[in-house]
């Protein structure tokens, strides 16, 4: 696989993309459980007229995200980076480096969500939370991808929380995906889009005193490269744990609706953890 990958990462973008695409039906098709969470979440999300029309784009932009990561992982931070050819509300960084508060980049599973943290290490330090992979082959090539020079990994634990703490109090920022369904004991059931999903609470806890910004990255037609979205909350994220947490998550489903074909629908979004809290609560939704 991973000499797999480093072909695919000399091809153009345009070409991953177009693979990618048919990439995306094939798992579509012979994927009967994926096939299920997609339609579910996006009906769910957005009800049956509006998932009838975005559906088949998600599937062919769901391929596109798997291959793309090639490039951005495998290729010169400069190549990669290179490919960001529009950005819109950069002054809000700007903005908020200027502040030395630390700064807390929220970027959910949409558009090229990988390319983010590579992009904004260009312009400062940044540390990213992330998961592990169980695969020893995959968490080799994430590690080479996703460490640059001032792009840090946290690994999702005890230790990586720390750095993600130490960093916002040095002024820098943090980046991390707060659509990622938390281990169990880590997250609070709450709602999105409708439904309870089990939400982390470690994106709330460091927005206290911290500026948040979202940030994603739209995938442009034709592999033409990415256009850069900054963007403010819809409005301030105070209050407690569970009222930050359940903000950020209709933040998130704001930033969705504006490009929901580009979404991750594929993600089970919905499922429980065994030894959470509590069992998921009862909903009149159809069941992920």
């Amino acid at each position: 696989m991973l000499s797999l990958f480093r072909f695919f990462s000399h091809l153009p973008l345009s070409w991953l993309h177009a693979l990618g695409a048919l990439l995306g039906w094939l798992t579509w098709l012979f994927s009967p459980t994926y096939r299920r969470h997609m339609r579910e979440n996006m009906r769910l999300a957005l009800g049956d007229a509006e998932a009838g029309r975005v559906q088949p784009m998600a599937i062919r932009e769901a391929g596109k995200g798997a291959l793309e990561l090639a490039r951005i992982w495998l290729r010169p931070l400069d190549e990669a980076a290179a490919r960001v050819v529009a950005v819109s509300g950069w002054e809000l960084a700007e903005a908020a480096m200027r502040s030395g508060k630390g700064i807390l980049y929220l970027t959910p599973h949409l558009g090229c969500f990988e390319i983010t943290a590579q992009y904004l290490s260009t312009r400062a330090p940044i540390t990213v939370l992330y998961r592990p992979p169980k695969r020893v082959w995959l968490q080799a090539m994430i590690e080479t991808g996703r460490a640059r020079a001032q792009l840090h990994l946290a690994a999702a634990d005890l230790a990586g929380v720390r750095s993600l703490i130490k960093a916002l109090r040095r002024g820098e920022a943090v980046g991390m995906l707060p659509d990622q369904a938390p281990k169990a004991g880590e997250g609070r059931w709450l709602d999105f889009f409708g439904k309870p999903a089990y939400t982390m609470t470690l994106a709330a806890r460091l927005a206290d005193g911290a500026t948040v910004i979202m940030v994603w990255a739209e995938r442009l037609p034709a592999g033409a490269g990415y256009h850069f979205h900054l963007q403010q909350p819809t409005q301030p994220i105070r209050g407690s744990i569970e009222e930050r947490a359940q903000q950020i998550n209709h933040e998130i489903e704001h930033l969705i609706r504006q490009c929901p074909g580009q979404y991750l629908w594929g993600y089970n979004r919905y499922k429980g953890r065994r030894n959470s809290e509590s069992p998921p609560p009862a909903t009149d939704g159809p069941p992920v």
